[in-house]
């Protein structure tokens, strides 16, 4: 087996940030150097609590945690709690965590990590609004080079917006950031709104994560269930979208979607439109690709995935 792929998670939890917290600690191909915290769904003093609560759950006690960001770069912070509840992870009831969160800042974290570790081995895995990575790269230019690839739960195209018709939630609260990440030159992997709308979480795959009768497998029953009642109503859909666990699925199994080389350039000027992310899928703008976009998942291979590796923990 090559070597574990060196992995920084940058999040705020969320159900769906947690579950993908818990995909990655459960799979040995990654190696988690450290998890990153943002506001973003919930304001930074819960996401950060949130990512603590979540390796402890996982039994990952010493997975290092930094809180980062607590706001946009320019704009006020907008956040998510009628979707994800007043804690950011409503549904189990999980301890207070008792490990402790890191002394560091998440954006010095960040930076120290790509300018030790040998150039372009690091892959950054944004899960929320990307101020913590563009100001990693404002503040340290050089780390820009040196980072392997940044696969990001963001956008959409196909499907529109979910939190304004034109823009998806991670994208709109910082707009700004997520410009300065996809004009980096940076290779750029996006779960769009297109994927995640196709890994919804029905009655029978929420189950399979009850059945494991494990700590682990019933919490992540209980935050889907939670999770998806809004989703459901919004959406007319049975089970609401899985959006962050996409993610790390991609790196585990990048068979499991497809999508094409794209020009995304970031909507930042008007306020109709903010935070859309203007995807080239017909290459009419002659503007150089910049990144990968996905738009199919195998649904079923995805949850498949899932179920096993939460097993382990």
């Amino acid at each position: 087996m090559s070597a574990p792929e060196k992995i920084i998670i940058d999040t705020d939890p969320g159900q769906d940030d947690a579950v993908a917290i818990l995909l990655a600690l459960a799979s040995p191909e990654l190696d988690v150097l450290g998890i990153t915290a943002v506001a973003g769904n919930v304001p930074l003093s819960l996401t950060e609590k949130n990512a603590r609560k979540v390796c402890e759950l996982a039994g990952k006690t010493d997975t290092k945690v930094f809180a980062g960001a607590v706001r946009p770069l320019v704009r006020p912070l907008v956040t998510a709690e009628q979707v994800h509840g007043q804690t950011g992870l409503n549904g189990p009831d999980l301890p207070e965590p008792t490990m402790p969160l890191q002394t560091q800042h998440a954006v010095d974290f960040i930076v120290e990590t790509l300018m030790s570790e040998e150039s372009g081995t690091v892959t950054l895995c944004p899960l929320g609004p990307l101020t913590n990575v563009a100001l990693a790269m404002i503040r340290e230019p050089k780390i820009v080079s040196r980072i392997k690839r940044i696969v990001l739960m963001g956008g959409g195209f196909f499907e529109g917006g979910n939190t304004t018709p034109a823009a998806e939630f991670n994208i709109y609260v910082d707009p700004h950031a997520a410009d300065v990440v996809f004009r980096s030159g940076v290779p750029i992997v996006v779960m769009p709104l297109d994927v995640t709308h196709k890994a919804l979480t029905t009655g029978k795959r929420i189950a399979a994560f009850r059945e494991l009768g494990t700590r682990v497998g019933i919490a992540t029953a209980e935050m889907l269930e939670f999770f998806e009642r809004f989703d459901e109503e919004k959406y007319g859909t049975e089970g609401g979208p899985l959006h962050d666990p996409c993610v790390i699925a991609y790196l585990l199994k990048p068979e499991l979607f497809r999508g094409r080389e794209v020009n995304v350039v970031v909507e930042t000027a008007s306020e109709l439109t903010m935070g859309m992310t203007v995807v080239d899928w017909w290459g009419v703008s002659k503007r150089p690709k910049n990144a990968l976009v996905l738009r199919d998942i195998d649904a079923g291979g995805f949850f498949a995935l899932l179920v096993e590796r939460l097993a382990r923990l």
